[in-house]
């Protein structure tokens, strides 16, 4: 069953709280200070005799390359709403009920834009509920292509966005295949990479991840709890690194450090390394922050003079040859380990 959530309109930009890196490290320490009003999650069990299904990385391949063959999924485009068509019959086939929440808000140039986020829910009436998401937008603007004539060309987002969602949607056809006792919420984040082109040079945080600020504000079930959330980001390359992602550690440190126990546990962790890494400000800050669900980011991250992340961020060259499925495959093993070991 889909049900559609019509949003009410954005009415000023004030209604997007602004985040910026000072605010942001304030909200940590008040977040911390408010622990009682937080879910906090357990450790995740070790749990070795909990059968956890096998992940198909072969599965999750091809459906990133689906989403890429619909064409540059950015906001307003058809091969946006294609994808989301796309996006919603699937769901209908693996999920109990499928939410599609509306929403309109404001881009960095202060034009309006309309936005769709999907929400996939297994199980609707567990209490206990585990949140994972990804964005399924791509980035208009190929702002850090080497090549200046390629900044205003939208991008693939193989890797920044596909990746994530393709595994999601592979963790979704084993949920079906294996149902479980705690409820499982899949969000698909819209408007997460149209943020201000690097070129203009504006120092904006709050011009990202658009769809998870309006989600964690007006989410799809009235007084949405959930037990932890996951968020995964650039998940696909070859060879990547996942330090835990530094808000992360902030927010929810001992969710972070199970999941990369339980990633050293199946032998990833030449990837999950034991570090921090940059801090972020992705989807789920804003989960954190203004819905009080502690939720952390799995991303590739790297250490550079140019940027934090892999070497084809927001280029052109972010496309399915940069896709590996054995990356996806040890990704999407943690999250089931994750998801069946709690």
């Amino acid at each position: 069953m889909t049900h559609h959530l019509l949003s009410c309109q954005h009415k000023t930009t004030a209604m997007l709280k602004r985040i910026t890196y000072i605010s942001l490290i304030l909200l940590l320490f008040s977040s911390c200070e408010d622990k009682k009003t937080q879910t906090k999650p357990q450790a995740v069990a070790h749990k070795s005799e909990v059968r956890v299904p096998d992940f198909n990385a072969d599965s999750a391949y091809q459906y990133v390359k689906k989403q890429l063959d619909f064409g540059p999924r950015v906001p307003g485009s058809e091969a946006h709403a294609r994808c989301v068509e796309y996006f919603i019959d699937f769901f209908n086939d693996k999920a109990d009920t499928v939410y599609v929440q509306d929403f309109r808000t404001r881009l960095y140039n202060g034009k309006g834009i309309d936005g769709k986020n999907i929400i996939a829910s297994f199980n609707p009436e567990a209490k206990k509920r585990i949140l994972l998401a990804a964005h399924y937008d791509s980035r208009p603007f190929a702002d850090h292509d080497p090549d200046e004539k390629n900044w205003n060309t939208p991008i693939d987002g193989a890797n920044d966005g596909a990746s994530g969602v393709g595994v999601l949607m592979e963790v979704a056809r084993v949920l079906k295949e294996n149902p479980m006792n705690t409820g499982i919420d899949i969000i698909l984040f819209d408007l997460e990479d149209y943020g201000a082109p690097k070129y203009l040079n504006l120092m904006t945080n709050d011009d990202w991840a658009l769809g998870s600020q309006y989600w964690s504000k007006n989410p799809h079930i009235f007084n949405y709890r959930a037990y932890f959330g996951i968020l995964l980001d650039m998940v696909g390359a070859p060879n990547p690194k996942f330090p835990k992602e530094y808000y992360s550690q902030q927010f929810a440190p001992s969710l972070s450090n199970d999941v990369w126990r339980i990633a050293r546990e199946l032998g990833y962790s030449d990837y999950f390394t034991n570090e921090i890494g940059h801090p972020i400000n992705d989807d789920h800050i804003y989960v954190n922050v203004n819905a009080n669900i502690p939720m952390i980011d799995i991303i590739h991250l790297e250490n550079n003079e140019e940027s934090s992340f892999y070497p084809y961020w927001h280029t052109m060259k972010d496309n399915i040859e940069q896709i590996d499925p054995n990356t996806l495959g040890m990704v999407g093993d943690v999250v089931l380990n994750v998801i069946y070991r709690n």
